[in-house]
């Protein structure tokens, strides 16, 4: 087990190392063969260059507030419909939960024309509000939501409805309390989709103001042609905040992972 760790490590640092090497060569250096990891010099010319030719201060505010709000209201709406599933009876309970996991199976791919046409009709394109509320939905929270309140001790709710407790008070000083590891691992890894996100915002935006950083960082590159040094720049730019994120909350997603009952599955 620790040997293919070990491999999957390299493999993943390999490409990443790559890349930073790359952004500091000079341009001129990285299509020269043979290939070598470090170039005549180190510049950080690439980066200067990636930063002026772009409103990368503003890209990098817009997907901060896309992915946040989107964060927001998809653990807000999936905890809230996961919790009806799980502990509510209602007409139509099974075939709602079972289109719900249908959801799970559609490629995103496939809803990009009728949501286009949907934001068209609403007048929210090239804006913020467009590029978030189609990524709300995320039937696959629910479902890992619905796993982890499942399990969830029915006798602490019946307590407090014994004491006079609303629905709703349960599932806010309750249920959403011990749910804390799973609401967080959710939060992440759709804050790190919607960073990650680049095709919806790239159709739904078209004025660099409104820009995310992905969308942003490739109009840059197409405007200048291919300059590797840059392209290797702008990934490094756009996937460090990820980085960080992870390194700051690595220990909520393993502990989420886990409660959700997926991590032996």
């Amino acid at each position: 087990m620790l040997v293919a760790a070990l491999v999957l490590v390299v493999a993943w640092l390999l490409p990443l190392a790559w890349a930073v090497a790359t952004s500091l060569k000079p341009e001129s250096e990285t299509t020269k063969t043979p290939l070598e990891w470090i170039g005549s010099t180190i510049t950080f010319d690439a980066y200067s260059s990636v930063w002026e030719s772009g409103d990368l201060t503003r890209w990098m505010f817009n997907t901060f507030f896309v992915a946040g709000m989107t964060t927001l209201l998809t653990v807000a709406f999936s905890a809230m419909a996961a919790y009806g599933f799980a502990r509510t009876e209602f007409r139509g309970r099974k075939v709602l939960y079972g289109l719900v996991l249908a959801g799970i199976m559609v490629p995103p791919q496939v809803l990009i024309a009728p949501l286009f046409a949907e934001m068209v009709q609403l007048r929210l394109v090239d804006t913020y509000w467009g590029v978030i509320l189609p990524q709300v939905a995320v039937p696959a929270m629910v479902f890992i939501l619905v796993k982890f309140f499942d399990g969830v001790p029915r006798e602490l709710e019946e307590a407090a409805f014994c004491d006079g407790a609303g629905r709703w008070r349960v599932f806010l000083q309750i249920v959403l309390p011990l749910s804390r590891p799973v609401l967080a691992a959710v939060a992440i890894f759709t804050f790190i989709s919607t960073w990650n996100n680049f095709l919806w915002p790239f159709l739904v935006t078209t004025d660099p103001a409104n820009m995310t950083l992905p969308v942003g960082l490739v109009n840059v590159q197409s405007t200048y042609g291919v300059r590797y040094a840059q392209v290797m720049a702008s990934l490094v730019i756009a996937g460090l905040p990820l980085l960080v994120v992870f390194a700051l909350f690595q220990r909520q997603i393993v502990r989420g992972v886990a409660h959700t009952g997926l991590a032996g599955q």
